[in-house]
């Protein structure tokens, strides 16, 4: 069967295929609420039809990744996901974003941050950051479409969950596929020299943020 690559950066994309465990997953939901914080994604190009628009919000959750958390706040803040593109989109998997649409903004994030301990699992709606190792995470983060427990022990820490409009983040372009080389969508190495300069015209039914903030 054909097998899917985990959600990583495209420094540490892997071929391998991967055998989902019948481990005890972990636990989907934390009681604690300090310092979480909501965020409001407003989407462009659902379905890859320009115009048509969705809204989804993103509850952090601090007790479940603090550092994480922290790195993905101060993008926020910075306006970095203003028209990031979702450039790898796998149903029933992952919707990838997070490389900026201009490469001179990315590289003032190029900074790794340390790994957070995986406290929860990877269930449908979590949101998490991309690796490409232990502690390598930047920018780039996913949407799990699934529930996607074999992703829990290679690391990868929810550092927060959709709790509005996971009906929109179903309405993601999907068709371009996985990314280039495995697939005939985007090249990670691309976005990341030329950004929406490639993107635009070489895939122009991507969804992406049009606007981000807290509410």
């Amino acid at each position: 069967a054909k097998t899917t690559p985990p959600p990583r950066r495209s420094l540490g994309m892997q071929t391998a295929a991967l055998a989902v465990t019948a481990a005890l997953s972990l636990p989907a939901i934390a009681t604690a609420d300090d310092g979480e914080k909501q965020i409001e994604l407003i989407i462009s190009n659902l379905e890859g039809i320009e115009g048509k628009t969705g809204r989804i919000v993103i509850q952090t959750k601090p007790q479940w990744a603090p550092i994480g958390v922290t790195r993905f706040e101060e993008l926020t803040t910075a306006n970095f996901f203003q028209d990031c593109r979702f450039f790898r989109v796998l149903p029933g998997f992952i919707a990838q974003f997070g490389i900026n649409g201009d490469p001179a903004v990315q590289a003032k994030f190029r900074n790794n941050i340390k790994d957070d301990p995986v406290k929860v699992g990877n269930k449908k709606g979590t949101v998490v950051f991309a690796t490409a190792g232990p502690n390598t995470r930047t920018t780039q983060l996913f949407i799990n479409m699934g529930d996607n427990a074999f992703l829990d022990k290679q690391g990868f820490s929810p550092i927060g969950e959709v709790i509005e409009g996971m009906d929109v983040v179903e309405k993601f372009y999907a068709g371009y596929g996985e990314g280039a080389p495995q697939g005939k969508g985007p090249n990670q190495g691309k976005i990341q020299s030329q950004g929406n300069k490639y993107l635009v015209p070489e895939f122009p039914k991507l969804s992406y943020i049009s606007k981000a903030g807290f509410l």
